[in-house]
């Protein structure tokens, strides 16, 4: 069955105690404004952005493993964007939540995530 997908945004992963300090610096860096709304959740710590690039998901995360930026491809089938992705040569480190948390053949996570319809984004590309 057909699916669809595109890139969704990009994930700043924070190693550090105080996320509203990152927040701050990346969203001054990259000339967003930090969304008010809380974004995270009993088991995560999230800061959205707001007024983003081509009104891609850009956000900061508190995490345990060393900072890094990873990105997001939404899909509106996440089985089987993971599985078409598999087929290319990636691989699937771990089902969180939600979404797939996944390795590229030369070593980048990446995750595969729920499709958001927002206004302004670009059209998905529709696989087979």
């Amino acid at each position: 069955m057909a699916h669809r997908s595109r890139l969704a945004g990009f994930i700043i992963d924070c190693n550090t105690p105080d996320l509203d300090t990152a927040a701050r610096f990346w969203s001054a860096a990259l000339g967003c404004t930090v969304d008010p709304e809380p974004a995270g959740d009993a088991t995560a710590e999230y800061v959205n952005f707001n007024d983003t690039p081509g009104a891609l998901h850009i956000e900061v995360q508190k995490v345990d493993h060393p900072s890094r930026v990873h990105l997001d491809i939404e899909s509106d089938d996440v089985d089987a964007e993971a599985a078409r992705l598999e087929a290319l040569g990636a691989k699937k480190i771990a089902f969180v939540k939600r979404w797939w948390v996944m390795e590229s053949p030369t070593g980048q996570r990446f995750c595969v995530v729920r499709m958001r319809d927002e206004p302004g984004r670009h059209p998905a590309k529709e696989w087979p």
